[in-house]
Formats: structure tokens, C-alpha cells, sequence
């Protein structure tokens, strides 16, 4: 676009932002209603992909911190592909081919794995958009795949019935590549809109907003165009926000989107919402997302957390460290019983394929959804989120450690008349007891049930477990099985 189109697309934006039935206002925008499908769908994946993946050093900081002098990023650059002045972050650009991305085969072991909605990372902090662009030649479809990897895979996605939605990192991109003109490097003024570098501003100290000088109106309208421009060209069932969103100068512009975003949604007919971190956006106008971390206790509103299989890097690097699927399913179950729901991050390989360690916690999740989806899937949050001694860290960036957790450790979830409880660390010999579940006196919390039940299932077993109920819980003689995963417990309520 040139500077005129930009101008008219911008006037566009707040005349739909402004027509209703939302207006950008936090009265206004405060009247948002979380689409019960996404209340529903529990698990969805997150992919960061791009040019970040051809270096594959690190994590998907690689093009900020390759320009910081002394950082093993830096020293790694200079090492492997020569001083930044004649090889610097855009010279990864062709090599980010994708040639054996099939978005086919991605949708297929997404549904396998149990996923209900996917995002893909649509611009990342480098400024490399993921998608066909109008504002910038910098995109996928112009440069380096060309091919529209967002529209290609949604495509797929929606065959499949797996609503599709985006994330934006671009703010992050006003400081991304400053450190490029601190020495001698390929990032050099004149700079300007529309330019992969631009605007390679001062970092400053990023953690600390109130000090930090706000971005340009000019970048911040930037930022509003391609926001809208997702919207316009995907219609995208979630919009991801990644943080320094809230910085102050910010809200206008925040404000403006939503409006823009859900406005759109509603005169298109298709339901929308927004995440957010750092209290960026007004609670109530848009989701909460928990970076790499969880809530201790059950929330009354609807949440979500956002983390990787990789611990180390959200990005496919040489390097990275998995979880295992033991670790992505106790995460997935204590989220859910406090009434959030898990997007779990892959990376794939530069080249467009999903590395085997991705694919397998993928395959186990998948396999283990389809004998407890019922459990997951529609439930919604008891009135105890979960019993037992070990407890949930509360906070961002609490998982690089696995939770041991115990044959006590329970975690709960209903729907209609059937109550879950999964064990979170199954007995060898079978044998469990649900304090909550007493009838009364000694043994009860007096937060249970003490009303009837009926029958007692262990899901993925055709047989008939024994069981009773006394004062002391609920005591259930289950299958003996050596297994590392959660086991459900299906209890018919009356």
C-alpha cells in the first residue's frame, strides 16, 4: 500500500470501529461474551514458524539478540555465517524455503492429536509476516516460501472442523533490531515504513514500560494496519496478543482493534476473541493468557494458558528440551478444572516439517484424548477444582520443572450428571480413595458431594471396577496397570 491507501485504510478502521454494536471504549468493549465454542474446545496448538527456524540457534530471539554484541547469538553469527555487515538477519530470508510444508499433513496430526483450534504465529518481534500482505514485501507469499502459509493452512484446518486463529508479536518489533546500529552491521538508516528493518529503534529496558519511551503514533498505526488486515483477510476465530501491548500509548490503539475486530466479526457472523497478557487489555473486554504458567486456584472467568513442549524455545532449535506427554496431560487436566484451556506450541523445522519429538507428544496426547475426550471436552469446572498434597505453582514462567505429583492427586471437571476425577498418578495396584468424595463426618471437607452415586467407570476399561463409600471417601479398586498418565474416573451422579 502507499502512503494514500494506508491513509484510507486507516479512516476505514475507525469508521467500522466506531459503527457498533461495539464502540472502542472499555464501557463498550467490556460487554464481550466469550464464544462458547472456545469455552468448549479445551486444547488447541500454537505453532512459531518462520525465518527465526532457518538459523535454528537458541530460541526465536535468534534476530535481536545476533545483533548484541557478546551474546553467544552474536558470537555464533559471526562463527557460522560471517560479520553481520555482509550476512545479516535478512540474508535467512531465501534460505526459508518451507519445501516440504504441507499444510494436509499439519491439519491431519493436529486432528489427530485432539487439537480444537490452532494458532500460527502470523508475524513474530523479526517482522517477517507469515501471511500474503499488501503493507509490507516482507511476507511469505512475496519472499523466502512464497506461498500464504496462514491462508494455506487454515484452509486445511477448516476441512478438518478446527477453527483457525492468529498471533501478532509485531509490537516488540519497534526495539527487535536496534542493536543492529550500534556497530558495524546491514542495519543502517535510512529506514522506512513498509521496511524489514524499520524503525530498529533504542531497546531501552524492555521489563520496565513506564520508563520506556512510547512507540511512534506512526508505528503504532502500522501495527493497527496489519492487525486489521489478519482480520480482513482470515477472519481469524482468535486474535493472540503477545505482551508489551500494554504499554499506555498503546491503548487507543488496543481499544480501536477490539472494536474494529469483534464489529467485524459480528457483521461476518462468526465468533471472536481477543488474548491478552499484563492487565493490557480492560477485564472483561477480552481473554487473560498465563505465559508458560498456570493459576493455583480455580477463576470464575475463562482463561487460557499458552506454553511449548520445548521448554528452552518456542522456536525449532538443535537444542531444544521436551516435556514428555505425561507432564502436556497433568497441565492440560489442572487447567481445565479451574476453568481455563491449554494452547500448546510446536516448531516446526525450517524446511515445513513437525521434528519427531513434537509428532510423538502430539500422537500420545491425541491417543490419550480419545479414550477421556469425553472428560475434557464440554465439561465445565466442579465446585473443587482438586484434592491431594502437591500444589500447583502459581504464575508465568513456572514451567521448566515437572510436577511430581502422587496417587492422591486428584483434579476434577462435570458435565450433566457425570462427575471426572482424574487421578493424576495411578496406583500400580489400582487401588485409589477421593477424600472429597466421603459421605460426612470425619473424613469429609464439607466442599464434596455428599449427594448419590450411582457408578464408578475408569475410562478406556470395559470392565467393572469395585468400589464404596464411607465416611473416609470415596475407595475405588481399579484396574492394576503400570501407566504414567492421567487415569479418569467417571462417577454418575444423582
Amino acid at each position: 500500500m502507499n502512503a494514500e491507501q494506508r491513509t484510507a485504510y486507516l479512516n476505514t478502521i475507525n469508521q467500522v470501529a466506531a459503527q457498533g454494536p461495539y464502540d472502542p471504549t472499555w464501557e463498550s468493549l467490556t460487554q464481550f461474551t466469550v464464544p462458547q465454542w472456545y469455552r468448549n474446545a479445551k486444547f488447541g496448538i500454537f505453532i512459531h514458524w518462520g525465518v527465526y527456524s532457518v538459523p535454528a540457534f537458541s530460541n526465536e530471539w535468534y534476530p535481536r539478540n545476533m545483533y548484541m554484541q557478546g551474546s553467544k547469538e552474536f558470537e555464533h553469527h559471526v562463527a557460522t555465517y560471517g560479520p553481520h555487515k555482509y550476512f545479516g538477519y535478512k540474508d535467512f530470508v531465501p534460505m526459508f524455503k518451507a519445501e516440504r510444508f504441507d499444510p494436509e499433513a499439519w491439519a491431519d496430526l493436529f486432528a489427530r492429536a485432539g487439537a480444537r483450534y490452532v494458532v500460527p504465529v502470523a508475524e513474530h518481534h523479526d517482522g517477517f509476516q507469515m501471511y500474503a500482505s499488501e503493507l509490507s514485501h516482507w511476507n511469505a507469499r512475496e519472499m523466502g516460501p512464497r506461498r500464504d502459509i496462514v491462508g494455506e493452512l487454515k484452509e486445511a484446518l477448516t476441512k478438518r472442523g478446527i477453527e483457525t486463529g492468529v498471533s501478532s508479536h509485531r509490537i516488540e518489533h519497534w526495539f527487535f533490531m536496534g542493536h543492529g546500529k550500534e556497530f558495524d552491521s546491514d542495519i543502517k538508516e535510512p529506514l522506512k515504513v513498509g521496511d524489514f528493518y524499520w524503525p530498529a529503534m533504542p531497546e531501552g529496558d524492555i521489563g520496565a514500560l513506564d520508563g520506556q519511551p512510547p512507540p511512534s503514533d506512526e508505528f503504532m498505526q502500522d501495527w493497527l494496519l496489519r492487525c486489521c488486515e489478519l482480520v480482513d483477510k482470515y477472519q481469524p476465530r482468535i486474535f493472540y496478543f503477545d505482551w508489551w501491548i500494554q504499554h499506555e500509548a498503546m491503548k487507543p490503539y488496543l481499544r480501536t482493534f477490539a472494536a474494529y475486530y469483534y464489529n467485524r466479526a459480528a457483521e461476518k457472523g462468526y465468533p471472536a476473541a481477543i488474548n491478552y497478557k499484563h492487565e493490557a487489555y480492560a477485564f472483561g473486554s477480552a481473554v487473560p493468557d498465563l505465559e508458560r504458567g498456570k493459576f493455583a486456584q480455580p477463576r470464575h472467568y475463562f482463561w487460557q494458558t499458552d506454553t511449548a513442549i520445548a521448554r528452552n524455545s518456542w522456536c525449532y532449535t538443535e537444542g531444544n528440551v521436551y516435556k514428555p506427554a505425561r507432564e502436556v496431560l497433568c497441565d492440560l487436566v489442572d487447567i481445565i478444572s479451574k476453568n481455563g484451556t491449554l494452547l500448546l506450541n510446536v516448531g516446526p523445522k525450517s524446511d515445513g516439517t513437525i521434528g519427531p519429538e513434537d509428532t510423538q507428544v502430539l500422537t500420545d496426547i491425541g491417543a490419550w484424548l480419545t479414550v477421556n475426550g469425553e472428560a475434557v471436552y464440554d465439561t465445565t469446572p466442579w465446585r473443587v477444582s482438586e484434592e491431594g498434597p502437591t500444589k500447583t505453582v502459581e504464575g508465568e514462567f513456572t514451567d521448566q520443572k515437572e510436577t511430581t505429583f502422587t496417587p492422591e492427586d486428584f483434579r476434577f471437571v462435570c458435565r450433566e450428571n457425570t462427575l471426572y476425577a482424574f487421578v493424576l498418578r495411578w496406583p500400580e495396584d489400582g487401588k485409589v480413595t477421593v477424600k472429597t468424595l466421603a459421605t460426612h463426618g470425619k473424613g469429609h471437607s464439607g466442599t464434596g458431594y455428599r449427594g448419590i452415586i450411582r457408578d464408578v467407570q475408569v475410562l478406556g476399561h470395559p470392565d467393572k471396577v469395585g468400589w464404596r463409600r464411607d465416611e473416609h471417601g470415596l475407595h475405588v479398586d481399579g484396574p492394576q496397570m503400570n501407566t504414567d498418565l492421567p487415569v479418569t474416573l467417571a462417577l454418575t451422579l444423582d
